[in-house]
């Protein structure tokens, strides 16, 4: 069994231009122990996760929350509050959460958040739950052990796992009082919060666990049964790590061998199930396929065009052993590729999927209007808008999720391309394909399997751990890489989610002989062209025949991104030509 965490679950709280329900009060730990209502609370809250750490003093674009319930409104040092909430002179207690949770903008006139509130009263019973659950002062001094600052020193006697592996599961325990008894306390992931949580593994996984002191008495971590102990954690903020593969009928407990602390309540479970499947296994593949273009429109006359988006959230492979949760167009990413002509009417029906957690919109760089029509096709889950436009100008144009935060959305998936042909269409070509840069933030490093949790953290500071063409590592490669002949002639259309990293778009052995460079299909296009760049939000066109049989690779030439996934194969068959490519055995020539 391979651990899937939380902290990824999508959210239903748009980020916010100054603040929310959640930057009016402090900062908050996930409970340690709780009842049904407040267990509840927490899902219902993750939906707010990317802007609202539940670790304490942890900024993302919200403060983190702790000790919510009880509190006055704007009264945490050091956040800066709209003046609506600085003179709402109120405590918040279970009533005034309700009113707030259920319309901030009737419970706080002139306040700037976005969010337009829980509809649901169970929701905002289980939220406030959650909420006075996390205030109670022994959970918060258990949960507020600071995070090591000490570098861990990994320790394993397992000869076979590798130097540099990568493990399956990952755990970190932290020490600390809670209940009023010594415990360890799970950090991060689902187990965050959780006193003595079970810890789960499948056969044959390379299981890593990190133990963190949070209070400064001496402890270890001791699996008898699975044959390791840590190193002792003498110092408040040090900590040691421990790799081991575990083994099948194992189950056993996991225990501080310092004497009197087992009994103390330093005791919890480790599972071992049979090995199964991973994750990725049984989940959909997200990369769509860089031959799903519609035909060429050619010479018809300007007619009016239907374009239907559906958003849906859901859990895609982003490689191999590695999920994560996509926000998507039609349930792939990128998005459909559109088609209409210059002239053409487009009637857009945008609609959010019932299961959705967020908001979501769609803004087309082909649209002259507010927004791009992001002004008025913000769809709640459920929801469905319409928005006709006229194509105007042609050109290859992208069109991406508009809700903020808008950059959280396009990381996620949400982006595609809309092609405006000319009048009279584009020079004819033997195949057409559709490929998409994008970045993917997640809170564990690039390669860690299971289900990947997103970090609004590196997203602001601008440090993705994917780079992916059509979505996931692989979705060129080994699920659809591209297909052609010696003869044929093909045109690649190429354009960048992003949000943030403009691209040097290359084809490993292969010229460009016609670029419509950034999207431009009025100027006569550029030749003989190696590199073209791509910025965010941007789009290109290239031409090219294909002369010589083999496998062609697609990277952006900033090529340290190959090393985090970023690669697509173009495939070519047919006979060798030796007048133009022609390799030399090495034993023929002596």
């Amino acid at each position: 069994m391979t651990v899937v965490s939380a902290q990824g679950v999508t959210f239903r709280a748009l980020r916010v231009l100054s603040v929310t329900i959640f930057a009016m009060v402090g900062v908050m730990t996930t409970p340690l122990a709780a009842a049904e209502p407040a267990e509840l609370g927490a899902k219902v809250f993750r939906k707010c996760q990317a802007c609202h750490s539940p670790k304490p003093d942890v900024k993302k674009v919200g403060p983190s929350l702790h000790g919510v319930f009880g509190r006055a409104a704007a009264s945490v040092d050091g956040y800066v509050y709209s003046s609506a909430l600085k003179q709402f002179a109120a405590k918040w207690d279970e009533a005034t959460l309700d009113a707030f949770l259920a319309d901030p903008a009737k419970a706080v006139p002139g306040n700037k958040m976005t969010f337009g509130g829980l509809r649901s009263a169970q929701d905002r019973k289980s939220v406030i739950a959650f909420l006075q659950s996390i205030s109670d002062t022994g959970a918060a001094s258990a949960a507020a052990a600071p995070v090591a600052t000490a570098p861990a020193v990994v320790t394993t006697s397992d000869p076979s796992i590798p130097a540099g592996y990568i493990p399956d599961v990952k755990y970190t325990l932290r020490t600390g009082i809670a209940e009023g008894r010594m415990v360890y306390i799970g950090f991060g992931g689902t187990i965050d919060g959780v006193v003595n949580p079970e810890l789960f593994a499948s056969e044959g996984d390379i299981v890593q666990l990190t133990l963190i002191n949070g209070e400064g008495a001496e402890h270890d971590i001791v699996l008898l049964d699975q044959g390791v102990q840590s190193q002792h954690v003498v110092n408040k903020g040090s900590s040691t790590t421990i790799a081991f593969r575990a083994k099948a009928g194992a189950d056993s407990a996991y225990f501080c061998s310092i004497p009197g602390h087992r009994q103390a309540g330093m005791e919890g479970k480790f599972t071992v199930a049979p090995k199964t499947a991973a994750p990725a296994d049984t989940v959909p593949g997200i990369g769509l396929s860089a031959s799903a273009l519609p035909p060429p429109i050619g010479g018809r006359a300007p007619k009016t065009v239907q374009v239907e988006l559906d958003a849906v959230e859901l859990e895609g492979m982003l490689a191999d052993g590695t999920t994560y949760q996509y926000w998507t167009f039609n349930g792939t990413v990128p998005g459909p590729f559109l088609r209409v002509r210059v002239g053409d009417t487009v009637q857009v029906r945008m609609k959010n999927d019932e299961n959705s957690a967020m908001i979501h919109s769609v803004d087309f760089h082909a649209t002259t209007g507010p927004g791009g029509g992001a002004a008025y096709l913000q769809v709640e889950p459920g929801g469905e808008k319409r928005l006709d436009f006229k194509a105007l100008v042609p050109g290859i144009y992208v069109y991406h999720c508009a809700t903020p935060m808008v950059a959280h959305h396009i990381a996620n998936g949400m982006y595609g391309l809309i092609l405006v042909e000319p009048e009279g269409g584009l020079p004819p070509v033997d195949r057409e394909f559709y490929v998409m840069q994008g970045e993917i933030y997640t809170e564990a490093a690039f390669g860690q399997h299971g289900s990947q949790e997103f970090s609004v953290e590196k997203l602001l500071a601008e440090k993705p751990e994917y780079f992916v063409f059509n979505g996931a590592v692989g979705a060129l490669t080994k699920q659809h890489p591209l297909q052609a002949k010696v003869g044929e002639t093909v045109r690649i259309y190429m354009g960048v989610g992003g949000p943030n990293f403009t691209s040097s778009f290359h084809v490993i052995g292969e010229m460009f002989d016609r670029v419509y460079t950034m999207g431009d299909l009025l100027s006569p296009p550029l030749r003989g062209i190696q590199t073209v760049p791509v910025p965010p939000g941007g789009a290109v066109a290239v031409d090219f025949k294909l002369e010589v049989p083999g496998r062609y690779l697609l990277v952006d030439h900033a090529l340290s991104r190959l090393e985090r996934g970023l690669l697509g194969f173009l495939m070519v068959e047919g006979a060798d030509q030796p007048e133009i490519y022609k390799p030399h055995d090495a034993a023929a020539s002596e």
